[in-house]
């Protein structure tokens, strides 16, 4: 419990932040999963959801939600999957 007015009000807005932190990151799960999922069924429409998943994983390094290094190697690797389908 936060003896000070300041430190409860950083404790709420860590509580904000945690939970849009956590939904952006379980947004990006999914999507990569759902990629995952397209790729081993062969199904055309994987490039419109890669393109999802690649505007999702910008944003949330651009955000600070996961590193821009951790986003780029998740791009490439989905990507050399797709590649592997042709």
């Amino acid at each position: 419990m936060p003896n000070k007015k300041s430190a409860a009000k950083e404790l709420r807005k860590a509580i904000k932040r945690n939970a849009a932190n956590r939904k952006s990151s379980e947004n990006i799960k999914d999507l990569i999963k759902k990629n995952l999922r397209l790729i081993k069924a062969n199904d055309k429409k994987i490039k419109e959801e890669y393109l999802k998943t690649v505007a999702a994983l910008d944003k949330a390094a651009r955000k600070g939600v996961i590193k821009k290094n951790t986003a780029s190697r998740r791009k490439s690797r989905l990507m050399k999957k797709i590649n592997a389908l042709k």
